[in-house]
C-alpha cells in the first residue's frame, strides 16, 4: 500500500512539473511574456488566486489559460488526494503494526526483556535472535525504534516506568537485561523490575565498580562490566593467546553452530536412568563430553567424576562439535 502511494506521489510531482513547464512555454510564446512573467502567470493561474493578468491576453492566450486552469485544478486535486492517502495510510499502518506487536507480546511467556538498544543491548538482541529466544526491547529513542522496528519487537518508552515494563510482559518474563549506558538508569530499571516480578532473573550492565553493589542490592542476579571484561580479554590474549582464541571458538553465533550446551538433568530423567554421569554415557551416545556440573545450590564443579551422583534440578555443561550438540538435542528432545 505504501509503495503504491509513493508511486502515485511521484506521478503527481511529474504532472505538476509538466503543467508548470507547459504553462511557462505557453505564455512565453503565445502571449509573448518574458520568462519571469510567464512563470508568474503560470503560478497564479494554477493557484486560481484571481490576480490580474500581467498584460492583456488575446483570444488564443485566453483559451490556453482556460485549459491550463482546468488541468491545474484536476492535477492539484489529484496531488492533494494522493498526499492525504499516503499520510493516512502510513499512520494507519503504524497503528496496525504497533497493535500487532502488542498482541504478540501479550502471548509471550518466559521471554527476555532487553532494556536499551545501544551497543550492548543490540549485541544481546543479536545473540538471543541467533538462539531463537523470544525477546522484547524497550527503547525510548524514537529514531532507534523506527530504524530497527522491522527486525525487532519494540516497546517505545522509559524502561524504568512500571507501565512500560508491564507492556513488555514483565510479569511473564523469565529474564531481564538492563543494557543502558547509564548506571543510574539501570539501577531504577532493576528496582522496578524486581518489584513487579520476584522470580525474574535480572542481568544488568555497569560502567563503574561502585555501581555493582548497588545493583545487587536493588535485585540484580548478575552484574556485567563490559569495559572490565574487554580489558581482561585483551590482557589474556597477551599472556595466553592460543588458549583464549580456543575458548572464543567454543561458543559460536547460533544454536546450530555452538560447541557448548547447558542441559537440565530433567531433560534426561524422563528418558533414561541417570543417577550418575556414568549412566548418561553421552560420550558413547552422542560424542559429547560433560565438562561441568551445576548443583541445585548453584555450586559449580569443573570436569566432574564419572561416579558423581546427579541431583534433581541440577545441570550439566556439555562440550562437542556442532553436529554432536545437534545429535544430543535431537536424541533427548532438548529445546
Amino acid at each position: 500500500m505504501i509503495k503504491l502511494s509513493r508511486s502515485k506521489i511521484y506521478l503527481a510531482i511529474i504532472l505538476l512539473h509538466a503543467v508548470v513547464l507547459i504553462g511557462v512555454l505557453g505564455y512565453r510564446f503565445l502571449a509573448d511574456y518574458t520568462w519571469t512573467d510567464a512563470l508568474y502567470m503560470t503560478v497564479i493561474t494554477m493557484a486560481t488566486v484571481g490576480f490580474k493578468e500581467v498584460q492583456p491576453l488575446d483570444d488564443t492566450a485566453k483559451i490556453f489559460t482556460v485549459f491550463l486552469i482546468l488541468a491545474s485544478v484536476f492535477i492539484l486535486g489529484f496531488a492533494i488526494a494522493v498526499l492525504t492517502e499516503y499520510l493516512l495510510g502510513r499512520n494507519s499502518l503504524q497503528l496496525l503494526k504497533k497493535k500487532r506487536v502488542k498482541n504478540k507480546i501479550k502471548s509471550l511467556s518466559n521471554h527476555v526483556v532487553v532494556c536499551g538498544y545501544g551497543r550492548n543491548g543490540m549485541q544481546a538482541a543479536e545473540r538471543l535472535n541467533a538462539y531463537n529466544r523470544p525477546f522484547v526491547v524497550i527503547e525510548k529513542n524514537r529514531d532507534v525504534v523506527e530504524k530497527y522496528e522491522n527486525d525487532t519487537w519494540f516497546i517505545e518508552g522509559d524502561a524504568s516506568d512500571d507501565e512500560v515494563l508491564k507492556e513488555a510482559g514483565i510479569d511473564k518474563a523469565q529474564y531481564l537485561i538492563a543494557a543502558m549506558p547509564d548506571d543510574a538508569a539501570n539501577l531504577f530499571v532493576v528496582l522496578s523490575a524486581r518489584q513487579l516480578n520476584q522470580k525474574l532473573f535480572i542481568i544488568s550492565r555497569a560502567s563503574l565498580a561502585t555501581s555493582q553493589k548497588k545493583l545487587f542490592l536493588a535485585g540484580a542476579n548478575k552484574v556485567i562490566m563490559p569495559d572490565k571484561i574487554g580489558g581482561d580479554h585483551m590482557a589474556s590474549l597477551v599472556v595466553m593467546p592460543d588458549l583464549i582464541t580456543f575458548m572464543d571458538k567454543l561458543s559460536m553465533e547460533g544454536e546450530h553452530t555452538t560447541n557448548l550446551e547447558e542441559v537440565a538433568i530433567e531433560d534426561f530423567a524422563d528418558q533414561i536412568d541417570c543417577s550418575s554421569i556414568r549412566d548418561l554415557d553421552l560420550r558413547q551416545k552422542t560424542g559429547c563430553t560433560i565438562i561441568g556440573y551445576i548443583a541445585p545450590d548453584g555450586d559449580y564443579i569443573i570436569n566432574p567424576e564419572a561416579d558423581l551422583e546427579l541431583q534433581p534440578k541440577s545441570k550439566v555443561i556439555v562440550l562437542g562439535r556442532p553436529e554432536q550438540i545437534k545429535k544430543l538435542n535431537e536424541m533427548f528432545h532438548i529445546d
